[in-house]
């Protein structure tokens, strides 16, 4: 079957818990991963939604990766539905409680297992931990260009044009290819899966699973062992019941209440 003419772009997203449903394992001091309900990061939504339109507008292929234990499929299963053409799980117990250093250097492992890659993205950083680091680690371990923070990008022949945000406003970057690049959350809607996407998925064949092994990751470069960042400790806030009042009638009186209902519970002074 002969290669897609266009670019292969290849999107790292992350399983993620809803954030209404964080849990916390007290004795590694890692979050639960498995049994919490969860979702594709969001930032990563967009990124997929960006590499899907390079795709619509050049052809080629997108192909979408994690990390994470085996339910983690799930992630992948809707990143095809949405779109993208071939999926592949990395799961190894040899993996668990890695932080952002050996997770970037995993996934660039895998990502040149796959090989012939032109763009690479990522979501500007994830819901769970809020860092930004994988995405620019991968760029360092792949030796390429990256452009973060972006809300656009463009394929001109052999380069990529993108627009970043910055502190006070925005910035237009171009550099050769392959090249990393971090994608803004809110930077675009993300398709929803399409019946085509989701019928492809069920006739399956699409996820390719790795271990470590598989891939030739080092052990002792992966793990809770060879993560560097340590939690010393975790505290979890008890948000306070809420009390909801509701006025009604003339908007004056209803005001007058409102402002008085304030004072008395303390909100504002009299």
């Amino acid at each position: 079957m002969p290669e897609p003419k266009g670019p292969r772009s290849i999107v790292c997203i992350k399983q993620v818990p809803k954030a209404q449903e964080l849990q916390v394992d007290p004795v590694t001091n890692t979050l639960k991963r498995v049994g919490v309900p969860s979702e594709i990061n969001p930032p990563d939504r967009n990124a997929l939604e960006m590499a899907l339109q390079i795709k619509d507008k050049h052809g080629g292929e997108v192909f979408v990766v994690t990390m994470g234990p085996p339910v983690f499929t799930a992630a992948l299963e809707e990143a095809l539905a949405m779109g993208c053409d071939r999926a592949f799980l990395l799961t190894d117990r040899l993996l668990g409680g890695s932080d952002t250093v050996p997770t970037a250097y995993a996934l660039s492992e895998v990502i040149l297992k796959i090989g012939g890659y032109d763009l690479v993205f990522c979501g500007e950083e994830t819901t769970d931990a809020s860092t930004g680091h994988v995405g620019p680690g991968i760029a360092g371990h792949l030796d390429c260009a990256q452009i973060t923070y972006c809300s656009e990008a463009e394929l001109l022949g052999d380069r990529v044009r993108a627009r970043r945000a910055v502190e006070d406003g925005f910035e237009t970057w171009e550099c050769p290819l392959p090249c990393v690049i971090t994608v803004n959350f809110l930077s675009s809607q993300p398709r929803p899966e399409s019946l085509t996407g989701k019928i492809r998925v069920k006739r399956g064949g699409l996820i390719t699973t790795w271990s470590c092994a598989d891939v030739g990751i080092d052990p002792n470069k992966v793990g809770i062992r060879n993560s560097p960042t340590i939690v010393a400790k975790v505290d979890t806030v008890v948000l306070p019941d809420r009390k909801a009042k509701i006025f009604r009638g003339d908007p004056k009186e209803a005001v007058a209440n409102l402002l008085d209902a304030m004072v008395a519970d303390g909100v504002i002074a009299p």
